[in-house]
């Protein structure tokens, strides 16, 4: 038995945030009955086609689901969107603002008559303020929450290679609508959850906030290295590689100099007593580490910083995370069905003992849309004359 076996989850979504929440809880046992446009289904389907013709982001975040095309303004929509969230114990919607209230599908709107039904809104700035109705995608929101003006070089700032916003959105619906699973499951009381990608990110951000507290000035842009810990970053290596490294403190930074630069006497040199003084030294210090790692192979400076016991890791390609050594070492790996046939997928963190994860199929758009149409008392007659009009 998974965990969320009988609960059922109707999502209006598209995008990345709510999928990404929506399938995790589909994966501990969630039914989700995803509901797209007729024809194209939801618009991530076209962002790409690098899976087997299929969308990168897609497969990623809409497995283990069901999907039910439905026009959402088209007049026979109406009684189908009623009828699914009477069988619900949890709507969530990432529609444009505004657009689940003209529908009738807000909180209010359906809380006397679903007392139990939980109700998560995923937006871009959430609900009231002068931006309730601004449109918000991932990257704006990047920019919009000081995200970019800490992230990239001196010279210009550059966006999270993943949707980093979308993400931490959807993570935040995902854990609230659990802990509003288990509150209900003590009052019987469903309850409105409104989760802002703005405010899910600052709270990520809150790090750099108070580093700027009170008008002090930001950490700087650095690349790929820490703003204010050193040596902590990617250092080029002899044979074309490049190892990350991190030195957190004297005491490593002591076994640094001697196990790694073999150089033991900076470890006692007072101008690099602290971080606060590496930091100040950067860069005299990074052509210290180049022109030690310059006659060296990735895989021989790698056994250095093992032996010196300091954090390391290789900055790896894509394709040598797909072969990544531990990953496949814990079993990380599993496979999905799609309409392209299989694919791998990494399992998801964090998996309590005693249960498998679901690992459900890709839905193809409407793929389920006649078996949910039927379960809400529609006849194969209706049907036809629903998608004769378009509406599904």
């Amino acid at each position: 038995m998974l965990p969320l076996d009988g609960i059922t989850v109707v999502s209006l979504e598209q995008a990345i945030a709510a999928p990404f929440c929506t399938r995790q809880l589909a994966e501990l046992g969630a039914r989700v009955i995803k509901i797209e446009r007729p024809g194209a289904g939801d618009f991530a389907r076209a962002y790409d086609t690098r899976v087997r013709g299929l969308c990168s982001h897609f497969v990623w975040t809409n497995r283990s689901k069901e999907s039910l095309t439905l026009d959402i303004k088209h007049a026979g929509a109406g009684p189908i969107l009623q009828a699914l969230v009477a069988k619900a114990d949890v709507l969530v919607q990432n529609l444009v603002p505004g657009a689940a209230q003209r529908l009738g599908l807000s909180y209010e709107a359906l809380k006397e008559k679903h007392p139990r039904l939980i109700v998560c809104d995923i937006s871009g700035y959430g609900t009231g303020g002068p931006y309730q109705d601004k449109k918000a995608y991932d990257l704006l929101i990047q920019s919009e929450s000081g995200f970019l003006s800490v992230t990239g070089t001196a010279a210009e700032p550059a966006k999270a290679a993943c949707s980093i916003a979308d993400i931490a959105a959807g993570m935040y619906a995902y854990s609230n609508i659990l802990a509003a699973l288990i509150q209900r499951g003590r009052t019987g009381a469903g309850c409105r959850i409104d989760v802002s990608m703005l405010e899910s990110m600052v709270e990520w951000m809150t790090s750099p906030l108070y580093y700027t507290y009170d008008g002090a000035p930001p950490p700087p842009r650095v690349g790929a290295a820490h703003a204010t810990i050193f040596p902590y970053g990617p250092f080029a290596c002899g044979d074309g590689g490049s190892v990350m490294l991190g030195v957190q403190n004297e005491r490593e930074w002591v076994s640094f100099c001697r196990e790694v630069l073999r150089r033991p006497e900076l470890g006692s040199d007072p101008r690099y007593a602290s971080n606060a003084a590496r930091n100040a030294a950067r860069e005299e210090l990074r052509k210290v580490v180049l022109d030690c790692f310059a006659g060296l192979t990735a895989d021989e400076v790698v056994a250095r910083l093992e032996a010196a016991q300091i954090a390391n890791g290789r900055v790896n390609t894509m394709q040598e995370v797909w072969e990544h050594p531990q990953l496949r070492a814990r079993g990380r790996w599993a496979e999905v069905d799609t309409a392209a046939g299989k694919i791998p997928a990494p399992v998801p963190p964090g998996l309590p003992d005693g249960f498998e994860l679901r690992l459900g199929p890709v839905p193809a758009p409407g793929q389920h849309s006649d078996a949910i149409l039927r379960e809400l008392g529609l006849d194969t007659p209706a049907i036809d004359v629903l998608r004769a009009a378009g509406a599904v």
